[in-house]
């Protein structure tokens, strides 16, 4: 007999700032308004998940990356006492577990809650109910992606007509328009369930087809005709829909970007992404940008949403694309500041673009020698003025390449 598959869980690993973790969970929670089964689980399962698995998180190997990590809040006892074990040995067995630092508001972390807290409400009524405390963060990770193949496939074999009077008109464009589910249509539901076919995602996914009644469906259905959502969606002009927007209502009467998905869950196509940024600036919003938005390369600035190619001002630029690295390859002529920037804290993201600055490409490319381990040295200028300096008198024949 085969041996079962050992059960997904969290791996042997330390947070540097899992305090702050935890009580940023425990906020968005409350401000969400999750109710105590599901918030208990985030501040255990889903806690202890980011501690352990979630990637990215920067490592923590030395008491100088710890104090960098959380200046200027002085470094626990914990931290100190695993950076400075006494009567450590070479043959000791056991290996201190590693320590990380996890970025309490990463765009990819917010989406993975925005996930599970999904999956978790679609919970409510069904057997799940009072047990969830069973179901660990891997493993309801697991069931959502089983969920969402089901629901691709059930989608394939059903059809549902698109209900106009569901809808109001809130923005037209050249190739189409925005428009807007009506919270108070008694054909809400049905408009959500054509959406969902269309576009092959699980907004209109109901348990009961028939009735429209559980599942995701229920959860956006709900969050709809209570205003705590309003849900968008972009139509061609042959009434086909191309991208799917939901926003949530805060107390203050904002509007928050939540979503912003093409067909089948994926970022909105290249040729829409101009009507997206059209529709944010119509309706208005707070200054959050989700993932979604990052990744189609669309920000929100103090002049409104825009896409990050139009961003000129350079202190804006900077403060953007340190905050969301994935940003800096849409940037098109990035200023030597920028440059150095992203060469300082993410270098690799100049293995396939050569900076436009002469001084950071020296010092990449040297960076890079140094790294590949090359037999000779070169000596590289680019341009680079280095006064007082002969490169007549530079003995290569043994020297190893020097980072900058």
């Amino acid at each position: 007999m085969n041996a079962p598959a050992p059960k997904l869980g969290y791996a042997p690993r330390n947070a540097l700032n899992a305090a702050d973790l935890k009580a940023r969970i425990d906020s968005r929670s409350r401000a969400r308004g999750d109710n105590e089964e599901i918030r208990a689980w985030l501040l255990n399962h889903f806690f202890r998940h980011v501690v352990a698995n979630f990637i990215p998180a920067w490592p923590i190997e030395s008491l100088e990356d710890a104090q960098k990590a959380l200046a200027p809040e002085p470094l626990p006892a914990w931290v100190v006492a695993r950076f400075e074990r006494k009567g450590e040995t070479k043959e000791e067995k056991t290996a201190p577990a590693p320590v990380v630092w996890v970025d309490p508001t990463d765009p990819q972390l917010l989406a993975l809650e925005a996930r599970l807290v999904e999956f978790l409400e679609s919970r409510a009524g069904t057997s799940l109910v009072g047990k969830l405390h069973r179901i660990n963060c891997p493993q309801a990770l697991t069931l959502w992606e089983k969920e969402h193949a089901r629901i691709a496939a059930r989608i394939e074999r059903g059809w549902r007509e698109s209900r106009p009077d569901a809808l109001r008109t809130l923005l037209t464009t050249s190739s189409g328009r925005f428009v807007e589910f009506l919270h108070d249509s008694a054909l809400l539901r049905t408009e959500m369930a054509y959406e969902s076919y269309a576009m092959r995602h699980c907004l209109g996914q109901f348990t009961d087809p028939r009735t429209l009644t559980g599942g995701y469906g229920q959860r956006y259905a709900e969050a709809i005709e209570q205003l705590r959502v309003r849900l968008i969606s972009f139509r061609d002009i042959n009434e086909q829909p191309h991208v799917t927007i939901s926003m949530l209502a805060r107390p203050d009467g904002s509007f928050e970007v939540e979503q912003v998905k093409g067909k089948q869950n994926r970022p909105p196509v290249d040729r829409y992404v101009d009507e997206v940024v059209a529709c944010l600036n119509a309706i208005g919003t707070n200054d959050v940008m989700p993932a979604d938005c990052i990744a189609i390369g669309v920000v929100r600035t103090e002049a409104g949403w825009t896409r990050i190619e139009n961003v000129e001002d350079e202190a804006t630029q900077a403060r953007l694309v340190v905050r969301y690295p994935r940003l800096f390859e849409r940037v098109t002529a990035p200023p030597p500041m920028l440059e150095w920037l992203m060469a300082a804290r993410q270098p690799q993201s100049f293995r396939e673009r050569t900076p436009r600055a002469s001084a950071v490409r020296y010092a990449v490319r040297t960076r890079d020698a140094q790294r590949e381990n090359e037999s000779k040295a070169t000596f590289v200028t680019d341009d680079v003025e280095w006064p007082g300096f002969d490169a007549s008198e530079l003995d290569t024949t043994n020297a190893s390449p020097s980072a900058t």
